[in-house]
């Protein structure tokens, strides 16, 4: 298939160079939107990815250590279910303050000051002399891990081509399933080796605080937010800049006028509440079903018979599946739709979970554990690829942060819920419970726009309702 230009249908995925176009009368964000696939959407992908993944491992890292205080410590499953659920308290503060100071400062800068709160925050907790002790640096991590993931999923898509942007956000998704298989690499050589070595585990984890020079060094503040903030020559140096590795020579923007970032009030205005609601209804059922299994996944497995080593095991090969579930959902999200893939993929995650409540052997918990971290973590990814996608971009940052940090709530609330559920109906009656919970998120998922293809909306309407619908992109 011949590469097309810019002025006709989309360009291959992938592809690094496109003819001159002349772009006068273009933004700033349809000058991106026409760009192909270069390298410099790759490399901001990749490092937006390895801050993603390093989180994901600090998340992942809590649920082989609370294996390991519960044995060295005599910790209760009370007390272990507290030690889960403060770090996402402090996730649900750091997502809707980080979202609205990313509208205000910057998404980049936001990103960088999250790897440094949270990486110095877990690297201390290794240092923790007692349970309140490591419930403090258990919350201040959280609080930069909760800021960081909206925002960065924000700054991937404004500067993703319309045709491949969801895709591109799933890609950056995909990186959680790397730093939860670091996690579980780290709990199955380091943490399993005895008593003290979980605090080796969370002194690996202070490695973000120095990644953090790295994204303020290499990775481009959004285009769309400078313009916001009437910093026109900085976001006509990053068009260019981006134009330049596609090979196009382009006529300049415009100027663009300053506007001032509204609150957090403004996601229930007329014509926003609905898509706000939903989105919220979706962010808390997938954050309960996900926290609520797989932070307790490798206790649950040790309470039903399997062996600490057997336990963390099973737990790398479960997480194995995440891998093949963000890449289905990325070709899907683009080639079927976000909201009936995300739909799909919730309900599929329902139905893994009551399979996994009814194993019976080994290879049965295996099979069906692959099949939930499948479709839940391919959820995951449709999911952050429609939220930016939702709001316009005075609120976009904003937006996402409450999302996410309402969707939080239901990460404290589902590993607390944990034990007294074991108590009175086992680990059957457990994941019985999320898949109800799995369900109810994909019927909210009805009440969200699918924007596939479209560019991403700049403003609101001003007489308030439905944001304009810009039109659809070629390819």
């Amino acid at each position: 298939m011949a590469e097309s230009t810019l002025s006709g249908t989309a360009s291959l995925p992938g592809s690094s160079s496109s003819p001159p176009v002349d772009a006068g009368g273009l933004t700033r964000g349809q000058r991106l939107d026409r760009l192909p696939m270069t390298r410099e959407h790759r490399r901001l992908v990749a490092g937006s990815g390895a801050g993603w993944a390093l989180d994901a491992m600090d998340v992942g890292l809590i649920s082989f250590v609370m294996v390991a205080l519960a044995r060295e410590w005599g910790l209760t499953p009370t007390t272990l279910s507290w030690i889960a659920s403060i770090g996402f308290l402090g996730m649900a503060v750091g997502a809707a303050a980080g979202g609205s100071l990313a509208d205000r400062v910057g998404r980049r800068q936001v990103f960088a000051a999250t790897l440094v709160v949270y990486g110095l925050a877990t690297g201390a907790a290794a240092l923790s002399w007692s349970v309140a002790s490591l419930l403090a640096f258990r919350f201040l991590i959280g609080l930069g891990l909760g800021a960081e993931l909206p925002v960065a999923s924000t700054l991937v898509s404004e500067f993703a081509p319309a045709r491949v942007r969801a895709r591109l956000v799933v890609s950056l998704e995909a990186f959680w399933a790397i730093g939860w298989l670091l996690a579980a690499l780290i709990g199955y050589f380091v943490v399993a080796r005895g008593d003290g070595a979980w605090r080796w585990a969370f002194a690996l984890g202070a490695v973000p605080a120095l990644y953090a020079v790295v994204v303020r060094r290499s990775l481009p503040e959004s285009v769309r937010f400078l313009e916001l903030r009437g910093r026109t020559e900085e976001a006509e140096a990053t068009v260019r800049r981006f134009e330049r590795a596609a090979g196009v020579e382009a006529v300049p923007s415009p100027p663009a006028v300053a506007v001032a970032a509204p609150g957090p009030a403004s996601l229930f205005a007329a014509g926003t509440r609905g898509r706000t609601a939903a989105l919220w209804a979706v962010w808390f059922a997938t954050n309960a079903a996900y926290y609520g299994v797989f932070i307790w996944l490798p206790a649950l497995l040790v309470s039903d018979g399997f062996s600490l080593v057997r336990s963390f095991t099973y737990t790398l090969v479960i997480t194995l599946a995440q891998l093949p579930g963000y890449a289905a959902a990325a070709v899907l999200v683009e080639a079927w739709g976000r909201r009936p893939t995300l739909a799909l993929f919730l309900a599929a995650s329902a139905g893994s979970a009551v399979m996994f409540a009814t194993a019976g052997s080994a290879t049965q918990v295996l099979v069906y554990g692959c099949l939930l971290s499948f479709f839940n973590l391919g959820a995951w990814g449709a999911l952050y690829a429609l939220t930016p996608e939702v709001y316009p971009t005075l609120l976009r940052a904003t937006g996402a942060g409450w999302a996410a940090g309402f969707g939080r709530i239901g990460s404290i609330l589902a590993p607390l819920a944990v034990p007294p559920l074991l108590a009175l109906g086992g680990s059957t009656l457990v994941f019985a419970v999320f898949a109800g919970v799995l369900l109810l998120g994909a019927v909210a998922v009805l009440g969200l726009p699918e924007r596939r293809g479209e560019a991403l909306i700049e403003q609101a309407a001003a007489s308030g309702g439905e944001p304009p619908r810009p039109a659809p992109q070629q390819g």
